[in-house]
């Protein structure tokens, strides 16, 4: 099982955590961007850039990405990919997308767009990541490290 991350939107404090995990369970971190990106010096730490365009980070993603791997990401659509090839997807705000939700999600996302070409305003978007962000992210990716360590044959 590997993590990767859709890392050009993801917050630092959840790069942060997502370090610190890597370290301490050995699970392999790989953060995909159209940037190069800064990280700690670490066996359990890579990073793949790849180049600019749209949804390039998350179509290279989805091509390495193996069935139980999983992905940090805000991208819905990106999410539903990842989901339907058998990977988990974890939003940074610490939502996991799953078969049972992912299409509702989707369905509210398209939803959204649309208004937003039909020119409605839908107000600022997304709130500020806050404290009660990191933390309900952190024991999401906890309870989910805890779980597929407890799998037999896996490492975590």
């Amino acid at each position: 099982m590997r993590i990767w991350v859709d890392a050009d939107a993801c917050p630092v404090v959840v790069k942060e955590i997502l370090y610190r995990a890597a370290d301490r369970t050995g699970v392999q971190l790989t953060l995909v961007a159209n940037q190069a990106l800064s990280t700690p010096s670490s066996d359990n730490i890579n990073t793949l850039q790849v180049p600019r365009g749209f949804d390039v980070a998350d179509d290279e993603i989805v091509k390495r990405l193996d069935a139980g791997d999983l992905v940090i990401t805000g991208d819905i659509p990106l999410a539903a990919e990842v989901i339907e090839k058998g990977g988990h997807a974890l939003s940074p705000r610490g939502e996991m997308h799953t078969t049972e939700n992912i299409r509702a999600r989707l369905n509210m996302r398209d939803f959204l767009d649309t208004m937003r070409a039909s020119g409605v305003d839908m107000g600022g978007g997304p709130a500020a990541f806050s404290q009660r962000d990191k933390q309900t992210f952190a024991n999401e990716l906890d309870r989910f490290l805890t779980k597929v360590g407890s799998l037999p044959g896996n490492p975590a």
